[in-house]
């Protein structure tokens, strides 16, 4: 079983910045497509950001101008940057390396933006 490890969850005041890690084995950064998802209680999973393996990234309407995905290859590890934190963002974030049919998971972490 491929295990997606996150790190970096917590409590973070409206208007601060959290970064999140992913270590993933190096097959899994080197392949596939990796992806930011996060999800309230009670709402939809929802795919907030997106590094493909040319380099391109895509974000959420949501999230955009505020969060920020990368790699750091050497270290297979994926990064979101969330900057101007606000209550709606937060959730429980799991990271995720796709490719074709083929969906890797990490067991999530907890972002909660109170005051």
């Amino acid at each position: 079983q491929v295990q997606l490890v996150e790190s970096g969850g917590g409590l973070v005041q409206p208007g601060g910045s959290l970064t999140l890690s992913c270590e993933a084995p190096r097959i899994i950064t080197s392949i596939y497509t990796m992806n930011w998802y996060r999800q309230a209680p009670g709402k939809e999973r929802e795919l907030v950001a997106t590094l493909a393996l040319g380099g391109t990234t895509n974000y959420a309407d949501s999230v955009k101008g505020r969060f920020f995905i990368s790699k750091d290859s050497a270290k297979s590890t994926v990064y979101l940057q969330m900057n101007s934190l606000r209550p709606e963002d937060t959730a429980v974030y799991y990271c995720n390396g796709a490719f074709g049919g083929n969906d890797v998971w990490g067991q999530g972490t907890q972002v909660t933006v109170s005051s």
